[in-house]
């Protein structure tokens, strides 16, 4: 694929091959990247394997001692030569993303905006002072210092390969860590081989930055590795809970961002339209494969079914295509595998009384804008996250019960309230266990300088970014300085 004249992207450099202690070749060969939007090739890179985690786990610790050394607007200088360099190729590297991810290319934009952002908030976070002096019991001059833990683990899903990769690593490198980064196998490029380039072009040290596309073995080589003293995890509850599970086996922190089954809440004082654009958007956005998307939306009995149809009408005027080479507001999802499983739910839901308003029913990988109502807990569109472009209209006849059926999920992730009465809104979204409450906004929002996490299945109650980068990516160490030895009685 070509992206311009300029060749920032450089394909023959990393063709066939992965990123560990530079390009080299990888022991399990090579795979080939497809696009999901229709089968087309899109590049071939190197797949890796355990031995490949390994022999770059062992390289980022040896070099990561001299980048913890290194002072820390030296650090903060590369990351935000890494944001200068990463926005000057957008241009080229945008349509790289768009058929790599099925992304439109606004979505497309969103990841190179986005991801500069967070390289930026992680250089201004290099800098922030971290020492405290705490108070003395004994005389002792005291005080806490933060340090790194040492090779960072980078696990990343392919619904946002850029972002969700490049928040947790310019959060390692700023803190001081070494990173192996494992970008999901189905987005390797986007997730991967454009963040080695950047970084390569922005000068960071040999070895900080080790790339190994790959499967789940290079994942739980990743939690298994002696050399790697902490894994930051983004993707599935299932497959974070096997991480965790590995992780604290090993004795290594993890953090762990998973999915949600986020509620959108119109209350019974919202503008109408509003709410409808904010569910239509929240539940749609980039074919709903987003772990914040609006996985249900909670509206007042009287109005629930009427809502529906508006959304209906909103679907109707979607196109779905392949955004590389056509005009369109929803691409593929990511593979047919996953179009299947979420026709799937649609049609056992509506088997179970859900009523189906539009779409349902997946052509390829090609998926429509759907509508369901009637949807009530124990019918799998309410129950499970959907991931994919379904508009889950559930009926509630007071705060009460919606709560409740809210919480019940066991995910916490995000809820968004459309209301007028923002008062209001605010005491209710507080009875919400969620790590992220937007007033009158949809779930789907994002900041470099906000925690951004979950409660319940959604995650450990870890974060990332804001003021969690050095909260998880480094650890306190307490000193005491006495100006002579004391005698002590033996």
């Amino acid at each position: 694929m070509d992206g311009n004249a300029h060749n920032f992207l450089d394909t023959p450099r990393w063709s066939g091959k992965i990123f560990v202690s530079g390009w080299t070749a990888s022991e399990a060969g090579e795979t080939e990247v497809t696009a999901p939007a229709d089968g087309s090739f899109v590049a071939t890179v190197g797949k890796g394997n355990a031995n490949d985690v390994t022999r770059a786990a062992a390289a980022a610790a040896a070099a990561q001692p001299a980048w913890e050394a290194t002072p820390p607007h030296e650090r903060a200088k590369i990351l935000n030569a890494a944001a200068d360099i990463l926005e000057a190729n957008g241009e080229e590297l945008m349509p790289w993303i768009i058929r790599e991810t099925g992304s439109i290319p606004p979505k497309a934009g969103i990841e190179i905006e986005h991801s500069a952002g967070f390289l930026r908030a992680a250089a201004a976070a290099a800098v922030e002072p971290q020492g405290k002096i705490i108070p003395s019991q004994d005389g002792r001059h005291e005080e806490l210092i933060r340090v790194p833990h040492g090779v960072i683990g980078v696990i990343s899903p392919f619904n946002f390969p850029l972002i969700l990769s490049i928040r947790a690593i310019a959060a390692a490198l700023a803190t001081g860590n070494a990173v192996v980064h494992k970008p999901d196998p189905r987005t390797p490029i986007s997730g991967g081989m454009i963040i080695a380039r950047v970084f390569e072009e922005a000068g960071l040290p040999a070895d900080l930055l080790q790339i190994v596309p790959g499967g789940g073995d290079v994942g739980a080589a990743l939690c298994e590795d002696e050399n790697i003293a902490m894994v930051s995890f983004t993707g599935s509850p299932e497959v974070g809970a096997k991480v965790g599970e590995a992780c604290g086996r090993n004795l290594k922190r993890v953090q762990l961002e998973l999915g949600g089954k986020n509620a959108l809440v119109v209350m019974d004082d919202a503008d109408f339209d509003a709410a409808a654009s904010n569910a239509a958007w929240g539940a749609w956005l980039h074919q709903g494969q987003i772990c914040m998307a609006t996985g249900m939306i909670l509206a007042p009995s009287a109005i629930a079914e009427k809502l529906a149809e508006a959304l209906a009408g909103k679907a109707a005027h979607l196109p779905v295509g392949n955004p590389a080479t056509e005009q369109c507001a929803l691409g593929p999802l990511i593979t047919g595998q996953e179009a299947t499983r979420v026709q799937g739910i649609v049609e056992a839901s509506v088997v179970v009384g859900a009523k189906l308003h539009a779409g349902g029913t997946a052509q390829g990988t090609m998926f429509p804008a759907t509508v369901l109502s009637g949807v009530k807990p124990g019918m799998r569109a309410f129950d499970e996250e959907i991931f994919g472009p379904v508009a889950v209209v559930v009926a509630y006849n007071s705060e009460e019960e919606l709560v409740e059926m809210v919480n019940s999920t066991g995910f916490g992730l995000a809820a968004g309230i459309i209301a007028g009465d923002t008062g209001r809104a605010r005491r209710l979204g507080d009875k919400l266990k969620v790590g992220h409450l937007h007033i009158n906004d949809q779930t789907v929002a994002a900041s470099p300088f906000a925690p951004f996490g979950g409660r319940g299945r959604s995650g450990n109650g870890t974060r990332i970014s804001g003021p969690a980068i050095w909260e998880e990516f480094a650890q306190w160490v307490w000193v005491t300085t006495l100006a002579e030895p004391r005698t002590y009685p033996f």
